[in-house]
Order: C-alpha cells, then structure tokens, then sequence
C-alpha cells in the first residue's frame, strides 16, 4: 500500500513538472513571438519613410521644374539690398545672427556644405555660418518655414524638386532646401512661408565689390516655376566665388 501511495505522488509530481514545463514553453514561444513582432514593427517603421518618399516621387518623376508645386504667381516681386561680408570668414563654430530673415550675405563661417544634400530639416540642418558662405560660392537658397515643415504634402513637392537638382559636377545645379526656424531670427513677412536668396555680384563677371546685393524672393507657397525662373535670373555664376564647390 505504501509503495502505491508513493507511486500516485510520484505521478502528481510528474504531472506538475510536465505542465510547469508546456507552461514556460508557451511563456517562452509567446516571448519569442512578440520579440519577432517588435524586430518588425521596428523594420516596418525605419523602412516606411523611405519607400513612401520614394513613392511620392514617382508622380514628378516625368515633370520637369518648373511644372513642380504651385504657380510662379505665388510669390513676390524681387528685392534686392547691397551686400557685404564678401571674404569676411570667421572660425568655425562663431555664433551667427543675420538682420535679414532669410540672410542673402553677410559675414560667415570658413567653412561651407558641400553640393551632395539639397534637401535639410530642422533635425540636420547646416549652420547659418555655413549656409551663407554657401551664398557667397553661388548657390541659390529655398528656406521654408513651419508651415511647410508641418505639410507632409508641401515636404513632399519639396523632395519633388530636390530630385530635379541633385548632383555635384554641374554648377547650375548649385541648391539647397533648408528649414528657416524662430530660433533663427524673426519671421518671413505675413502670409509668406518660402524664401529664395541669392548673393549677386550684379551680373556674371562684376569684380567691383561694391555692385554687390543680396536677392530675395518671398512666396506663400512652394513653387519649381518661380525657383527656375529665380535661378535663371540669378545663375551660380553671378555670385562672389562662382568656381568654389
């Protein structure tokens, strides 16, 4: 009788063991389960932006610049003010501030981003001290600010003309799209959430410093008409340093 008494605690004991064991199994499966479900989501995520930029693309892929966001009617007339700061390099890392809102020139950093991103936001954005020496070597400037920033459709026509500049050996294609923030200075005038710079020696060939003059264009909308028309007017050319990169 004792024998069998030890026998059914043995099976009990057995019986619990075998289910403690399905139950960490399924603990384990279900841990396994959801580590695959993150590793995914987190995939999923990092991936969705890139194709859905790449996505957006697609329907500019066969336009041309000009035929690219809003017409050139909704931006301003150009303005123009004489330019200094021509060769006024300070060291790298010197607190910028401009009294134009976007500058068009000035003094600035030595040190100046190169032609292979045309495209910046808030989070990665070149300093102001970098951008205006960009100006200075011909490139023509698009600063956008929140209210563009905040449209994922006008960031989109944004990337839309990007595309259509990309490169780093031909010079016209000297652009950048940058982020214009409160932090920078004060606001674009009422109504206008776009800028287009550009610092002119007063035509392509101008060496009398003093012919010099920053150009602004103020829009409400992002238009590729009136940039190509902008760029045209104002070529990399017509600037201080046209040659450097």
């Amino acid at each position: 009788m004792a024998k069998q008494a030890k026998t059914d605690r043995q099976a009990v004991i057995d019986s619990i063991r075998s289910q403690q064991a399905k139950g960490e199994n399924r603990r384990g499966m279900a841990i396994v389960g959801v580590c695959v479900l993150v590793a995914v989501l987190i995939v999923g995520a990092a991936a969705y932006k890139p194709i859905t930029d790449w996505y957006s693309l697609r329907s500019y892929a066969s336009d041309s610049l000009g035929e690219i966001g809003a017409k050139a009617s909704v931006c301003q007339k150009v303005v123009t003010k004489k330019a200094e700061g021509n060769q006024d390099h300070v060291e790298v890392g010197t607190p910028m501030s401009y009294p134009d809102a976007p500058p068009a020139f000035g003094q600035h950093w030595n040190m100046w981003d190169s032609m292979d991103r045309k495209l910046y936001t808030t989070s990665d954005r070149p300093e102001l001290g970098e951008l205006v020496h960009n100006l200075e070597h011909g490139f023509t400037i698009l600063w956008y600010d929140k209210t563009i920033a905040d449209s994922d459709a006008k960031m989109d026509v944004l990337r839309g003309i990007a595309s259509k500049l990309q490169g780093t050996t031909n010079l016209r294609d000297k652009f950048k799209a940058v982020p214009w923030t409160s932090e920078d200075g004060k606001a674009f005038p009422k109504g206008q959430h776009v800028a287009l710079t550009h610092w002119s020696v007063g035509g392509a060939g101008e060496t009398d410093p003093s012919k010099q003059v920053g150009v602004w264009q103020y829009c409400s909308d992002v238009s590729g008409a009136a940039l190509e028309t902008f760029m045209q007017d104002y070529p990399y050319m017509d600037s201080p340093e046209p040659n450097a990169v």
